[in-house]
């Protein structure tokens, strides 16, 4: 790798992160008037603890706004910078919501940006990363299990379709949100977590 190649992937490293960590989950809910995201629900910035609050509106911003600061990260790095950059702008969004400067480094669990970035790099990998989402959580009604059953699947639908190069930061991507949703793993494996639309039941 050339030194202007690395000073470009550096640079979109640095501009995905700052895209990153804008946290509209809390910016949105403290314009509405409802307070600080972070203490209600689970505490999470991200959509699903948005609608804790009762505003589904604010709800389908945030996941839209999360989901298009990972595309967008994606669509500049690739207009300025090449694949590499791509990657390394992809990267870095997820760093920087999942990690925040501006909220001490405690931010969103990253599905929505994930969903983003997968649908700017490859918009085939995107569409089946969310089929495979929407059909479990049809399934299962667990929106986290749904979560992580797509983010697992992520990496080897991006080597089938868009080969290794993004299919490394898909894996990547994978394992920043298996690690996020701890908590929500061990709630999984003891039938407690929440379903979609009722109270903690058992997952089988």
């Amino acid at each position: 790798m050339s030194v202007d190649i690395l000073y470009v992937c550096l640079g979109a490293l640095a501009a995905g992160y700052l895209l990153g960590s804008i946290p509209f989950g809390l910016v949105l809910t403290r314009l509405a008037g409802l307070g600080d995201i972070r203490a209600i629900g689970s505490g999470n910035i991200g959509a699903t603890n948005v609608l804790r609050t009762g505003n589904k509106k604010l709800a389908v911003a945030t996941l839209l706004l999360d989901g298009g600061k990972g595309a967008l990260a994606v669509v500049l790095a690739s207009a300025y910078g090449g694949e590499s950059a791509v990657l390394a702008a992809a990267v870095g969004a997820m760093l920087g919501h999942s990690f925040p400067v501006w909220l001490g480094f405690k931010g969103g669990k990253g599905v929505a940006t994930a969903l983003g970035i997968l649908l700017a790099a490859a918009w085939p990998v995107g569409v089946a990363t969310m089929v495979i989402w929407l059909a479990t959580a049809y399934v299962f009604r667990i929106s986290s299990l749904a979560a992580l059953v797509a983010a697992g699947a992520a990496p080897l639908v991006t080597w089938a379709v868009a080969g290794w190069g993004l299919a490394l930061v898909a894996l990547f991507i994978a394992a920043l949100i298996f690690v996020r949703h701890q908590a929500n793993i061990r709630r999984l494996l003891e039938g407690t977590e929440p379903r979609i639309g009722g109270g903690k039941k058992s997952a089988s």
